[in-house]
């Protein structure tokens, strides 16, 4: 399963955030796969992609950063696997 992940930088401060991924990385948990981010020019948020079979690897790894980043979180699909399902009823 795919999530699309809104992060909202706490005080709008990316430094914290930039620091701890130097220092520990992404601190993700086995089972729980980055795909991409885009961070918004004023960088004050992040837009990721991640991937999982669990939503309970997504929500350990948002517990270590949460006191730095607010987070929203959604599952998603491909715009092909949307065209693939939506297929039959066109």
């Amino acid at each position: 399963m795919l999530y699309m992940v809104l992060e909202y930088f706490k005080n709008d401060d990316a430094l914290p955030i930039y620091r701890r991924f130097r220092d520990k990385g992404r601190m993700m948990p086995e089972g729980l796969s980055y795909v991409a981010s885009w961070i918004d020019e004023d960088m004050r948020r992040c837009f990721q992609v991640m991937e999982t079979d669990d939503e309970n690897l997504l929500k350990e790894w948002i517990a270590e950063w949460e006191d730095i980043v607010d987070f929203e979180y959604f599952p998603v699909i491909t715009s092909a696997e949307m065209v693939e399902k939506m297929a039959p009823k066109l």
